[in-house]
């Protein structure tokens, strides 16, 4: 066999090494790998989502894993309880998952003030009603109560959807200071929102909610406001949401106020309930941020500096 090329690693000089150190990762360095922690959440998030019971080759297009992978997890999580196993090899969150959420949400401040308010609002509209909340840029709708006649629409609890996609997301945007607000209503290259979108949020801003009628080629219209902790900082959003001919321009004026009204009447009543679980979950920055304190779930919490 021949002699290796290049076989002794490189010795890096001292300085250059402890530049690296310092500086931190490269800002055009990859993201690294998943590991078997985050492939599992991936499959559990999938799992948990609307259309169940889902088939394996739908998880693994929806978490982009390998079909083996998918099963793999989803076997380790069945015996552990958080997956269920359904007809034809599909799967369905397993009981164990189940009640992890649904304690969880039972045991949420917020959740037990809106919930009857919710109400309130779908009998006096004839809409759906829910609560929506921001996770990065997403909009999960937590909590939904449907109207008595289902006006054709399908919005089941988990239903997500991007942040500026709808009013529930416009809603949150608004009650973010400026950069923040710049910052996620960019689009996935980079560049400002849209014109369209800018006009709304400016109009959610002046008018306390926020209304996303401006798309014709949707059938489908929302409005929503945002409901603030303690702190005053938005933790998630009432939202009203119909078909466009029940929820039109001149409906919009008239629930408008009513939905502004209800998120400052929960808001009102969460004063003395500081540091809301639910709520904002913020992305992680790419490199350390040097023990700089950031809101975590709606709560400012410190991070370790190592």
């Amino acid at each position: 066999m021949g002699k290796p090329v290049n076989s002794r690693p490189q010795q890096r000089p001292p300085a250059a090494a402890s530049a690296a150190v310092s500086e931190g990762p490269s800002p055009d360095a990859a993201p690294p790998a998943p590991g078997p922690v985050d492939k599992a959440m991936e499959v559990l998030a999938a799992l948990a989502g609307p259309g169940a019971p889902h088939r394996l080759a739908d998880l693994a297009r929806r978490t982009g894993l390998a079909k083996p992978t998918v099963h793999r997890l989803l076997r380790a999580l069945a015996a552990s309880g958080y997956a269920e196993a359904a007809t034809g090899g599909s799967y369905r969150p397993g009981p164990r998952l189940l009640g992890l959420a649904a304690g969880a949400l039972a045991d949420d401040a917020v959740l037990r003030r809106v919930g009857p308010v919710m109400d309130e609002l779908r009998v006096r509209t004839g809409l759906f009603a829910s609560y929506a909340v921001r996770d990065d840029r997403t909009v999960i709708h937590l909590d939904v109560r449907a109207p008595a006649q289902g006006l054709g629409l399908a919005l089941p609890p988990g239903s997500r959807e991007h942040v500026t996609a709808g009013a529930a997301g416009l809603a949150l945007l608004a009650a973010l200071p400026a950069e923040e607000c710049e910052l996620l209503s960019a689009g996935p290259d980079g560049a400002p929102a849209d014109d369209t979108t800018r006009e709304a949020l400016a109009s959610a801003t002046s008018d306390g909610y926020a209304f996303d009628g401006s798309d014709a080629w949707f059938d489908r219209r929302a409005l929503a406001a945002p409901v603030r902790d303690a702190t005053g900082r938005a933790v998630g959003a009432l939202v009203l949401t119909g078909l466009a001919f029940t929820l039109d321009e001149a409906a919009a004026r008239l629930y408008g106020p009513m939905v502004h009204s209800a998120a400052a009447a929960v808001s009102a009543s969460l004063a003395a309930q500081p540091g809301v679980r639910l709520g904002l979950v913020p992305e992680r920055p790419a490199g350390g941020d040097n023990g700089a304190r950031m809101p975590v779930n709606g709560r400012e919490e410190a991070r370790e500096t190592r």
